[in-house]
């Protein structure tokens, strides 16, 4: 019988800038790591860059503080929720509900560390982090009412109304990757998040068809 072949190293980073970014990763990395058990405020400097293999006055040459580094996580993991809702944003409606649901589902397994840290630090963790969480949040709402105004079926529809729907989406998926992170992957419990939440975003997007944005 053939012999597979061993897995290749990766290729060592050529360039400064490559090597920065590495290092910059790795200590993103070290602090998702870190803080998987435990509050992101009660992971120090010197852990992490113990962890990476550099001496905390490296640190700082990708991050101005603890602080910085937090919200960098938070920026991070807000960017792979965004990368679902813009595919979702495309075709928005009933019939894409599986298949956004679906997409979610491989990012929250894929990268579970990081939702954890959502989940964990959106509240009543590091306040600057907090912050940043509400913060995307809130532009990803507001970047989901500006796709939903250029529907023709909302034409008609006032901000207020085409913010309203974009929260309620945006709240529904969020709501999704809580009951996710709180199951076991591959199991029967999975499937009924899924199932539940598709018909969570099908009733919204069928309320929205039927909303009378005239109606007072």
């Amino acid at each position: 019988m053939p012999v597979a072949p061993a897995p290749q190293p990766a290729p060592e980073p050529t360039s400064r800038a490559e090597r920065k970014e590495r290092t910059r990763q790795a200590i993103l990395d070290a602090a998702l790591e870190l803080s998987s058990d435990r509050s992101f405020a009660s992971v120090s400097l010197r852990e992490v860059a113990r962890a990476v293999g550099i001496v905390p006055t490296a640190f700082y040459r990708h991050f101005a503080s603890m602080e910085e580094l937090g919200v960098a996580l938070a920026d991070d993991t807000m960017r792979l929720l965004r990368s679902v809702l813009r595919d979702a944003r495309r075709n928005p409606g009933p019939s894409n509900a599986q298949a956004s649901l679906a997409a979610l589902l491989g990012q929250v397994r894929d990268h579970e560390l990081a939702f954890r840290f959502l989940a964990r630090e959106r509240h009543g963790g590091h306040p600057a982090v907090a912050r940043a969480f509400t913060v995307e949040l809130r532009l990803l709402t507001r970047e989901l009412a500006v796709d939903l105004a250029r529907i023709p079926q909302l034409a008609a529809w006032n901000t207020d109304d085409l913010e309203m729907a974009a929260n309620l989406l945006v709240t529904s998926m969020f709501e999704v990757v809580l009951d996710l992170l709180a199951v076991a992957p591959g199991r029967a419990a999975e499937t009924e998040v899924l199932t539940r939440g598709e018909k969570q975003m099908r009733l919204i997007m069928l309320g929205m068809a039927a909303w009378n944005p005239l109606h007072d």
